[in-house]
C-alpha cells in the first residue's frame, strides 16, 4: 500500500491504536496468588471503531496485560478488516515501505511476535482477497514467493483459515 494512504488500523502505531480504545482493567480468577484476585491486571481493550475486543489477564501486571491485548487486538484488525488495493484511478499499488522492508530476496522476514507482523499479515491479506485469494498474482504483487506467502499465513493459523473459506467458497481447493 503507498504510504499516501490511510494507514490499517493494524499498522497504526500502538499509542495511536490505544487512543482509539476503551480500556477496562478487571480481576480475573484462576490460578496466579492472591495477587491475581485481589488486583486488577487483566485488561480488556474495545476498539471504538470498529467493536472488536481484545482481553489479556495471564501476566502479572497491568501494563504487560494491556501491550499483549493491544498485541491481540491488531492481529484482529489484520484478520477483520480489508482495504482496497487500487487506487482510485485505476493504478496498481505497489507493496507498502514496511513489507519491501520485511521482505528481502523474495523471502517475508517476520516473526509472529515482532511488531510489525499484524501490519505486514493485513497488507498480505487485502493484496490476497483483491486476487481471488490466489497466491500466485499476489505473490507476484508483493515481490515475494507464493511460498513464502502461505508460509506468511500458516504464522496466524486464523488468517490460513480465513482464505481458505473464501477459496472454499469459490470452488478453490485449499492452501496448505
Amino acid at each position: 500500500m503507498p504510504d499516501s494512504d490511510p494507514i490499517h488500523p493494524a499498522a497504526m502505531d500502538p499509542d495511536a491504536l490505544a487512543a482509539e480504545c476503551e480500556f477496562r482493567a478487571t480481576r480475573r480468577s484462576g490460578p496466579g496468588g492472591q495477587n491475581r484476585n485481589k488486583v486488577e491486571t487483566a485488561v480488556v481493550l474495545t476498539h471504538r471503531p470498529t467493536g472488536l475486543r481484545a482481553e489479556a489477564s495471564e501476566r502479572r501486571t497491568q501494563g504487560e496485560n494491556r501491550r499483549e491485548a493491544l498485541s491481540r487486538l491488531r492481529i484482529q484488525l489484520a484478520l477483520s478488516i480489508r482495504r482496497p488495493i487500487e487506487r482510485e484511478d485505476g493504478s496498481s499499488i505497489v507493496p507498502s515501505v514496511l513489507w519491501r522492508s520485511r521482505c528481502r530476496g523474495g523471502r517475508v522476514v517476520v516473526s509472529p511476535d515482532h511488531e510489525d507482523f499484524p501490519a505486514i499479515l493485513a497488507e498480505a491479506l487485502d493484496v490476497l482477497s483483491a486476487l481471488e485469494d490466489d497466491p500466485r498474482p499476489a505473490s507476484e504483487r508483493l515481490g515475494c514467493s507464493a511460498t513464502q506467502l502461505v508460509k506468511l499465513l500458516k504464522e496466524e493459523p486464523r488468517a490460513l483459515s480465513l482464505v481458505n473459506e473464501r477459496r472454499r467458497q469459490a470452488g478453490r481447493h485449499a492452501l496448505r
